[in-house]
C-alpha cells in the first residue's frame, strides 16, 4: 500500500488547473470539465467537483490487498470511468479515504 494521491474541491476544473500549472508548477495527467489529475513533483494531486468526489487521500493497492480490504471494511468495489477500481471509506474522524488499484500495464498515472 502506498499514497497515490490527495484529492481537492474545487469550484472548476479548468481555472483550477491554471492555478495549479502556474504556480505550482503541476503537469497535467488528464483533465476534462468534471475532474484533473496532476503530477506535483513525486505526488498527484485530483482536482475534483464536490457533487462528484468527496476530498480525500487515496492509497494505492494491487488487486489482492483490494479485494481483501473491500471485504475487510464492508464495501462494494466500484469501477471508475478510468478503469480504475476503488471503494471509500472514512477514517475514525470522517476523513475520506479511497482505495484505489490500477488496471494492469496503466501507466497514464503512474508515479514517476
Amino acid at each position: 500500500m502506498e499514497l497515490d494521491h490527495v484529492a481537492v474541491v474545487v469550484a472548476e476544473i479548468g481555472s483550477a488547473v491554471e492555478w495549479y500549472t502556474a504556480n505550482v508548477g503541476a503537469q497535467v495527467l488528464y483533465a476534462d470539465d468534471t475532474w484533473a489529475f496532476l503530477r506535483v513533483g513525486h505526488g498527484k494531486i485530483a482536482l475534483v467537483k464536490a457533487e462528484q468526489h468527496p476530498p480525500h487521500v487515496a492509497v494505492r493497492v494491487d488487486a489482492a490487498q483490494l479485494h481483501a480490504l473491500a471485504a475487510q471494511h464492508s464495501k462494494p468495489i466500484d469501477t471508475h470511468r478510468d478503469g480504475t477500481q476503488g471503494f471509500y471509506f472514512d477514517d475514525p474522524n470522517g476523513n475520506v479515504i479511497e482505495v484505489i488499484c490500477y488496471p494492469p500495464g496503466q501507466t497514464i498515472y503512474e508515479q514517476q
